[in-house]
């Protein structure tokens, strides 16, 4: 199970960076030169997301892995934003949060009654 978040995070940390790291280091670049960058770094989230989830089906069901990645996601986003971006952190951030821990509470309560 911690291996599979694992994996989820390092996968993320990659696709967060191959979505929107060009915005701030090849903003000059030709935009073709960034999608092979971009998928060039990609491959790599899905070396990482691939395996993630088909060892995380043992552990999570299908929505519980998506939620999962959800928040991992999110998360990565986040801290993305704020220190790679310098985007500044507002009260949104705080009401997105709770809106992904609702999530995650709704998709996981089944598990915690067990």
């Amino acid at each position: 199970m911690f291996q599979t978040i694992g994996m989820l995070l390092i996968s993320n940390i990659f696709m967060t960076y191959a979505w929107y790291g060009h915005l701030k280091s090849h903003q000059h670049s030709k935009i073709w030169v960034v999608i092979l960058v971009s998928w060039a770094i990609a491959f790599f989230e899905y070396c990482f997301q691939v395996p993630a989830n088909r060892l995380g089906i043992h552990y999570f069901t299908l929505p519980q892995l998506k939620i999962l990645q959800e928040i991992l996601t999110m998360t990565i986003f986040g801290a993305f934003a704020v220190i790679y971006m310098k985007v500044p952190l507002t009260k949104n951030f705080l009401y997105a949060s709770i809106c992904l821990v609702m999530a995650a509470f709704f998709i996981f309560k089944d598990n915690l009654h067990s």
